[in-house]
């Protein structure tokens, strides 16, 4: 599978040069729609399985992870932080101004930037190949989480969603020197990026309750809610961990075996097994929030986009 230079990524995220793109921004409607799977999948909410999966990897990422590290709250608002996120890029996905939203997603990254502790090289949130790979996960959240709880995706509609992905991209007005050109391109370029993982402070915080147990809440003495929270602990581990690549697990420390991974497919398949159940709910059932508003302004009903599939 070729496509992705790994000496020209190399050398790309170390110039640490932003590279908007400041295009007058077209007239008309977003490039998706309610026509486009990544509307019709994006904003399930059974992609919410998939949080870890798209908040770990690309955290796992040295630059990405020392900019997390340097500019975010995520130490100290750690679900503030992703309520806010998750609003940005899902508006800027289904809102009536995607481009506004794009560019706003954008401008927050103007000033992030520093240096890596493992060699003191720079980087710079709107360097290319760096602001690509935030994405990217985004991308690989839509193809994956569908394909694992919603239902089998055909490879036809693994690249129609990377294609729409392009045109998703592109509203954030960033240069797209960095991305894949075609489905198989981004394949390898996943591959590749999965080998440079490394474990960061920001994914080893962010993973932390995995390894530990989720924290208790003040007023409950800890050996009550050990009792409490042990399932909650057990179907976190299973299900969520499940979701991430080895390459994250392996730099979080996380345990996985052939006896979890079987448990955790079960569980996939029995949740594409409910998939005619799900789509019998309403539509702010079945979408969150930013999703659901959309649909209901665009007059579409997404069970019924691609076959009612």
């Amino acid at each position: 599978m070729a496509g992705f230079d790994a000496t020209g990524f190399d050398t790309g995220i170390r110039e640490a040069v932003p590279m908007p793109v400041d295009d007058e921004i077209p007239d008309g409607d977003s490039p998706l729609g309610p026509g486009s799977l990544v509307w019709k999948f994006y904003g399930d909410v059974r992609g919410t399985l998939g949080f870890q999966r798209v908040a770990g990897t690309e955290n796992c990422i040295e630059q990405l992870g020392k900019a997390v590290e340097d500019h975010s709250v995520v130490f100290t608002d750690t679900l503030g932080r992703a309520r806010r996120s998750a609003k940005a890029i899902m508006q800027t996905v289904y809102s009536e101004n995607p481009y506004e939203w794009g560019r706003r997603v954008r401008d927050f990254h103007r000033d992030i930037k520093g240096t890596v502790d493992s060699d003191g090289s720079r980087y710079h949130a709107l360097n290319p190949e760096l602001f690509y790979w935030g994405h990217a996960t985004f991308v690989d959240q839509v193809i994956y989480t569908t394909d694992t709880f919603i239902r089998r995706l055909s490879y036809d509609e693994k690249v129609r969603i990377f294609e729409e992905s392009k045109a998703w991209y592109r509203l954030y007005g960033v240069s797209t020197r960095s991305e894949p050109q075609t489905y198989e391109e981004f394949l390898a370029y996943w591959d590749a990026m999965l080998d440079r993982f490394v474990p960061t402070r920001s994914v080893r915080y962010g993973t932390g309750y995995l390894r530990r147990g989720l924290p208790g809440p003040r007023r409950i003495p800890a050996p009550v809610w050990a009792v409490l929270s042990a399932p909650l602990n057990a179907f976190l581990r299973l299900v969520v961990v499940g979701t991430l690549p080895p390459q994250m697990r392996a730099v979080c420390d996380l345990d996985w075996d052939t006896k979890r991974e079987k448990r955790f497919q079960r569980f996939a398949a029995g949740m594409r097994a409910l998939n005619p159940v799900f789509n019998r709910l309403p539509v702010d059932k079945l979408y969150v929030k930013w999703a659901a508003e959309a649909w209901e302004r665009s007059g579409v009903d997404p069970r019924r986009v691609c076959n009612g599939k």
